[in-house]
């Protein structure tokens, strides 16, 4: 059955049983909130990233990205006890994404993604979790550097 939520971002929002995402242990510094949706403005095209709003806390919501749309790829490994959280029985069906955050400052204003902490979800239980990587080793791809010319080589 369809629960309608109010929330902070987007007002009131409808949600379908299959939209729930379910942290069972939470997130960092809000272990206590498990239940969350994908959100996002339907008249902006294309998003390249989603708002993860809490379904417990109408002003808790993150903003999310694939770390593919910054150039980053992971490959990870996950214990058996995450498995388990995550059934995931398919690689395939597991997602990855990052949390993004408010750089404070003059010189660094902007956002910035937790790469030391991604979200691995399950796109068919709808079950995830955050990973907490001890060392960061992502794959970057730098797609968007300049080739110098022909003659300068």
């Amino acid at each position: 059955m369809d629960t309608e939520f109010e929330t902070f971002l987007f007002g009131r929002i409808t949600v379908k049983p299959e939209q729930v995402i379910e942290f069972p242990a939470g997130l960092v510094n809000f272990e206590d909130k498990k239940r969350f949706t994908l959100v996002h403005e339907t008249d902006a095209g294309d998003p390249v990233s989603f708002t993860l709003q809490s379904l417990e806390d109408p002003a808790l919501a993150f903003q999310i990205i694939d770390p593919a749309a910054l150039g980053f790829s992971y490959e990870l490994s996950l214990t058996d006890a995450e498995e388990a959280v995550l059934r995931l029985a398919i690689p395939a069906d597991a997602a990855v994404v990052l949390l993004l955050y408010k750089k404070e400052g003059e010189a660094t204003a902007g956002l910035g993604a937790n790469l030391r902490a991604p979200l691995i979800i399950n796109t068919k239980a709808r079950l995830g979790l955050q990973k907490i990587l001890p060392r960061l080793r992502p794959n970057v791809v730098l797609s968007n550097l300049l080739s110098e010319p022909e003659g300068k080589r």
